[in-house]
């Protein structure tokens, strides 16, 4: 199965993302075999640093070693899916600026919604930062089921038990991108969540 033919936006309505940056996955995946999915920010301005673009992408490079931290031997997206772990972002066009408006979060919040529901045999979500716990708690709040995640400091928070529809859910911060090699404090706690989702497989 291919996310991008299930999962589209038609009408492209927000104003603080760059549409041309659009992206919606495109590989082939089992559905059935997926057990995790890690949910983090928006696209990136360049696609070439998506997840899974071809050669070695900055996405893919941050996240290998966030994996690599927790103990898990990879070496690229192929092996991280291998382990039955599907990413995907929280939205699907780049930024313009630093911040993600709260409507654009919840317009993307619909497509998001229709991706999640494609993987019936999902154990946990990973919510690598911010903006991906706001928009899974909008879908939870649009369906009348109340915050998944509470709001707070993300240190404060993480570490216990959140549901979402009846599976786990990880508040913890993003591994996508450059920041996470400069933000060496947040790296042992991105490790932790990541290999305490992973031992729910």
């Amino acid at each position: 199965m291919q996310v991008c033919k299930h999962v589209r936006c038609e009408r492209f309505p927000c104003s603080d993302v760059r549409h041309e940056c659009h992206i919606i996955p495109d590989i082939d995946v089992k559905p059935n075999n997926v057990s995790i999915i890690l949910i983090s920010e928006a696209a990136p301005a360049d696609p070439g640093d998506y997840y899974y673009a071809k050669v070695n992408p900055l996405f893919q490079q941050t996240t290998v070693q966030a994996f690599n931290d927790a103990g898990a031997e990879v070496s690229s997206m192929r092996d991280i899916l291998r382990l039955g772990v599907y990413l995907t972002t929280a939205v699907k066009c780049a930024k313009t600026g630093y911040g993600i408006k709260a409507g654009t979060i919840k317009e993307c919040s619909r497509l998001l919604e229709q991706e999640l529901a494609l993987f019936p045999n999902v154990k946990a979500y990973l919510l690598m930062g911010d903006v991906a716990i706001k928009a899974v708690n909008t879908i939870a709040e649009r369906a009348g089921e109340g915050k998944v995640i509470p709001s707070g400091s993300t240190y404060k928070i993480r570490g216990r038990e959140y549901f979402f529809r009846g599976r786990r859910a990880f508040p913890s911060y993003l591994q996508a991108g450059p920041s996470f090699f400069i933000e060496k404090s947040k790296r042992k706690m991105i490790a932790e969540d990541i290999a305490s989702a992973m031992s729910l497989r």
